[in-house]
């Protein structure tokens, strides 16, 4: 998938959301445990509740890797059912991977050539060698980490370097490495003031901005400050969608919080 065509689904749904599939034994309905794969059937019942309203969805890799081969067994399912049923959704693996060289690459390739993503998550503090390597496949994304929503963000990623925040240091240098129209960025929804500074730097890539819903982020804020000519933005909720209800009605809980957060992106996006 390239950007075009993501845009071309965002006017088209009128949505830049993108649905966090981190998916826990502990909290999906008890009756799904007794199926052969409770992790795939349940995130198959989210993707086709949630699709009409979604350009994207984020599997976050912890959540299958701790359940060992069984749980990526259960990822594999899932990126191939959205390969085969939806081709037209991005899918995002949220692994937050770097390491130097070769290792990279490998990471790159497990998850753009194995699995099948779109793009992966990426951890830049080992640099730009740590980083080309996910940027040298044609045709994926590598998503960096830039200022992220937690509170131990500001132990280190606002503070200063000289004059400039880390942060800004991190997105400026990574704009000189090889193949960077091939970057996006995560900065988090709660820090939505920020991303007025992050667009004078990035102005065209997109944004992966999670933190909306159950972590208390603004739409509005996130469109306010961070939108551009190609909405440049995908706003993951992930808890605030697909544990809407933990009971037979799951899914039919999950597209209306879906179709919620659809209706207060549609007017932004028509603006555009």
């Amino acid at each position: 998938m390239n950007i075009q065509q993501l845009f071309e689904q965002i006017k088209k749904k009128q949505s830049v959301l993108c649905v966090g599939l981190d998916t826990d034994l502990d909290k999906i309905p008890s009756h799904l445990l007794e199926s052969e794969d409770p992790i795939f059937e349940f995130n198959k019942a989210i993707i086709e509740a949630t699709h009409a309203y979604a350009v994207a969805y984020k599997p976050n890799t912890a959540f299958y890797e701790a359940y060992g081969i069984k749980g990526w067994q259960s990822l594999q399912k899932t990126i191939d059912y959205l390969n085969t049923y939806h081709p037209d959704i991005f899918t995002i693996a949220d692994a937050k991977r770097g390491d130097i060289g070769n290792t990279s690459s490998r990471y790159a390739k497990a998850f753009f050539e194995d699995l099948g993503f779109d793009s992966v998550t990426t951890a830049p503090y080992m640099g730009k060698d740590s980083m080309e390597p996910f940027l040298a496949f044609d045709g994926k994304f590598t998503i960096m980490l830039a200022l992220t929503s937690n509170p131990g963000a500001f132990d280190f990623q606002t503070q200063k370097i000289g004059e400039t925040e880390l942060y800004k240091k991190v997105l400026e240098t990574s704009t000189t490495w090889e193949n960077s129209d091939r970057l996006m960025y995560v900065v988090g929804a709660t820090k939505a003031e920020y991303l007025a500074d992050i667009r004078k730097i990035v102005p065209d890539s997109f944004l992966l901005v999670p933190g909306v819903g159950a972590q208390g982020g603004s739409v509005e804020e996130v469109f306010k400050y961070g939108a551009n000519s190609k909405a440049g933005l995908l706003i993951n909720s992930s808890r605030g969608v697909i544990y809407a209800s933990n009971s037979l009605d799951f899914a039919e809980a999950a597209a209306s919080e879906a179709k919620k957060l659809q209706e207060q992106m549609a007017p932004y996006i028509s603006a555009l």
